[in-house]
């Protein structure tokens, strides 16, 4: 195609995989290039809060959640901009506005993309989410005091932030700095939190924790919990001793690579005797998945891609011979399937250790202001 130039865009890649492709355009005559944060991101008069990681998977979703717990104990009105993650009419995906549950299904979501919105409009919180983000910056200023950007991957944020917090995962120890663009959001970055310190080793806290200051020494870092609890644990008549099916958050365990996730520490915590693997009962597009992603295990990714996967992700989770199921997933499953066994749903929330935490933060920040 004589194509002069090639613009990398995409997150949560190795930086060998990126440099490997820049090389392969090299090859054929081609200039690389990588957009800047200050270059991509849209300003705004309204303060803007970013969540944004070193992985998908690191704990975004309930460290935003806490941001707006905290802003709304401000006396603010904080609303939240969903990162891009459009599939299907781009066009009538230009501005999506959510504040129902109904308004998940007007919109055609995904399993993907009502993980994201289900937990803030449960809550009773706007997000705003499409393809067009000065057209959306421009919506949800017109309602909103201080505006969230929840991030998506560990990619940098679309608008201009007074406060930048990335979320880092010491399961993952080592990748915050070897994955595309994970530095730069540490580098960018006023509040790292370290989440997951009540089911990471020490040595592997210790080792991120270090990581971070060496790049980033002027970061105040907090370090924060995910307990998980189970409702309905009674329904399924308890799961100690018993054989379950953990159905997991999709994206975590496919690019996000991650070997497990709320539902497998909530399964270990309460006593299951064993997880089953659900490999040899997936069908179709979920048994495609398993194909694209075989470091998965024996945990069942929520794929939803459409009526079909989503089809095909119900009839995997009953043909599994198990006892129970236990869903980890952010948005509560069984609205969206039919689950034919006894199920309950994994939750799970930020839970900051020490001082300073986030309330202090920013309670600073709006003083400052």
């Amino acid at each position: 195609y004589k194509v002069d130039e090639v613009v990398f865009s995409y997150s949560d890649v190795t930086f060998n995989y990126v440099m490997t492709k820049a090389a392969i355009v090299n090859s054929v005559g081609a200039s690389f290039k990588m957009l800047s944060y200050e270059a991509t991101s849209i300003k705004t008069k309204k303060p803007v809060i970013a969540v944004v990681a070193a992985r998908t998977g690191a704990g975004k979703s309930q460290t935003s959640r806490k941001v707006i717990e905290v802003l709304m104990a401000l006396g603010k009105k904080v609303v939240a901009v969903r990162h891009p993650m459009p599939y299907g009419d781009l066009v009538k995906q230009k501005v999506q506005r959510f504040a129902t549950i109904a308004d998940l299904k007007k919109h055609k979501c995904t399993i993907e993309e009502m993980e994201e919105y289900e937990p803030h409009v449960a809550r009773g919180n706007v997000i705003y989410a499409g393809v067009d983000y000065e057209a959306i910056l421009r919506e949800a200023e017109k309602e909103a005091d201080v505006i969230l950007w929840d991030g998506g991957n560990n990619d940098n944020p679309f608008y201009k932030a007074d406060l930048v917090i990335t979320v880092v995962d010491p399961h993952r120890p080592g990748h915050e700095l070897s994955y595309f663009p994970s530095v730069t959001n540490l580098l960018i970055s006023d509040v790292v939190v370290i989440n997951k310190i009540d089911s990471a080793t020490p040595e592997k806290v210790n080792e991120v924790r270090d990581n971070v200051l060496r790049i980033n020494p002027k970061a105040i870092i907090i370090e924060a919990a995910s307990p998980v609890s189970i409702d309905k644990l009674e329904e399924i008549k308890n799961i100690e001793g018993k054989k379950v099916l953990v159905v997991e958050d999709g994206p975590t365990l496919t690019h996000g690579e991650m070997k497990f996730g709320a539902g497998t520490i909530a399964a270990q915590k309460f006593g299951a005797k064993s997880l089953v693997d659900p490999r040899k009962y997936a069908v179709k597009s979920i048994s495609d998945t398993f194909k694209k992603y075989p470091n998965i295990g024996v945990l069942l990714p929520a794929m939803g891609y459409g009526n079909k996967q989503v089809k095909d992700l119900e009839n995997t989770i009953n043909k599994v011979p198990c006892d129970s199921v236990i869903i980890g997933t952010p948005i509560d499953l069984r609205r969206i399937v039919k689950i034919k066994k006894p199920c309950a749903r994994v939750s799970y929330d930020l839970q900051e250790i020490g001082k300073p935490d986030l309330t202090d933060i920013l309670t600073k920040m709006f003083k400052r202001k």
